[in-house]
């Protein structure tokens, strides 16, 4: 029913934005390792970086949510839904490191949420093919965004890269299901927009 789909929608937004995260109950990845970054001016760096990929999984949540909300197809909805927990994961991970080393997400994480939103529902809306074709064409940015994150993070930052690293891992997962779903190409205009967008969240949320 639309009711229940609105209320659905409106909860992942709340509790998104006001970081009461779900997800899949997987822990998290850098409890077994040392917090061994001790240079005020490193920590201050990762969180930084950290907080770009909170801003990330932030827009995430947004995005599987539009399009599961935009799909008429109950199967391709529940795959959409399994994504977005475990996405969820990563925003609570992303919180917790943003947490430990003293630094906060991004005041600007509204503005993610209703951009990526409106993506995935459009998206959606153009058919299975587009739809999963953006989550291709995201998760493939992410990925490449998240393996620079690895080679920038501070030398000494193990626990920051087990987080990141478990992360990649799952989004190249997620890209592969796509695909194997049957995924299609997006447009060029749109890729490069996308690309464009990307380059907003990453300066935008690196300061704000």
């Amino acid at each position: 029913m639309l009711s229940d789909l609105l209320v659905a929608n409106l909860d992942n937004a709340l509790r998104t934005l006001t970081g009461q995260h779900i997800g899949s109950n997987r822990p998290y990845p850098g409890r077994a390792v040392p917090d061994t970054l001790l240079r005020p001016w490193e920590r201050h760096e990762a969180g930084r970086m950290m907080r770009v990929n909170h801003a990330g999984e932030v827009m995430a949540q947004a995005l599987y949510t539009g399009q599961s909300a935009g799909t008429s197809d109950p199967q391709l909805r529940a795959q959409l839904e399994h994504a977005r927990s475990e996405e969820e994961d990563h925003l609570r991970w992303c919180q917790t490191r943003l947490q430990e080393l003293n630094s906060r997400p991004s005041l600007l994480s509204p503005l993610w949420y209703g951009a990526g939103w409106s993506m995935g529902f459009l998206a959606a809306r153009q058919g299975r093919a587009a739809n999963l074709g953006l989550v291709v064409a995201v998760e493939n940015q992410v990925e490449e965004h998240l393996n620079e994150h690895l080679d920038a993070l501070p030398a000494d930052d193990d626990r920051s890269r087990a987080v990141v690293a478990q992360m990649r891992d799952d989004e190249v997962g997620h890209a592969e299901t796509a695909e194997s779903l049957g995924a299609g190409k997006l447009p060029m205009p749109v890729r490069v927009a996308m690309g464009m967008f990307s380059k907003v969240l990453t300066h935008g949320a690196l300061w704000i």
